[in-house]
């Protein structure tokens, strides 16, 4: 009975040590992001990933990252995640918006935009800015 005893307790040990060990990748893959230091959080950020796949936060920092390193397909299918995670993540959302408008996807960017309405709650303003992005593209279009 003894040995169960033991056995329990390491187990315990070792689950409860990487289990607080995973928590802190994120935070502290974003100390790394906020110093600019890009490359080491984003291993640490897909690190928490590995651990904690339901974390949006972590995809859409390392779509941030992508769009530093100018990999737009990265960028892209990280807000996408995020976004399937967390519908709601407006700074995502808003991020997709940009990437659709440069792309001149007006049908997507509507769609988008028509959901960003019904989110938004602290990026609101970032509305206007949306509107005459593709108001100005489209007169472009049509000229």
């Amino acid at each position: 009975m003894k040995i169960y005893i033991k056995l329990f307790l390491i187990f315990v040990f070792i689950f409860s040590t990487s289990s607080n060990a995973n928590d802190n990748y994120f935070d502290q893959a974003k100390k790394l992001y906020e110093n600019k230091k890009y490359d080491e959080s984003k291993f640490l950020f897909q690190r928490n990933i590995v651990f904690n796949p339901k974390n949006a936060d972590s995809y859409y920092y390392l779509a941030k990252i992508f769009e530093f390193e100018k990999n737009e397909n990265e960028t892209e299918k990280n807000l996408n995640t995020a976004l399937l995670l967390q519908p709601d993540n407006e700074r995502a959302l808003y991020m997709l918006i940009d990437i659709k408008l440069n792309r001149s996807n007006f049908s997507k960017v509507k769609e988008l935009s028509d959901n960003f309405k019904i989110i938004c709650s602290s990026l609101c303003d970032k509305m206007e800015s949306i509107n005459d992005r593709l108001k100005d593209f489209q007169e472009k279009n049509e000229s």
